[in-house]
């Protein structure tokens, strides 16, 4: 039983057992985006619970 690593940069577990990653959009092209989107983007997304049996076989060990 394997890691998969691609996963494993992406995705934290929290304490409770729920999933957490970053969010998308903060790279480039930073100019056209409002401040308000940026803000937003800042705090953590938390996967969907009908998701996170996916990312419990992609991450065993987490």
């Amino acid at each position: 039983m394997k890691t998969n690593k691609a996963a494993s940069k992406r995705f934290r577990f929290t304490a409770s057992g729920k999933v957490k990653f970053k969010r998308a959009g903060k790279r480039h092209n930073l100019g056209g985006k409002s401040s308000k989107k940026m803000l937003g983007k800042r705090k953590a997304g938390y996967v969907n619970d009908s998701d996170v049996g996916h990312i419990h076989r992609l991450l065993p060990f987490g």
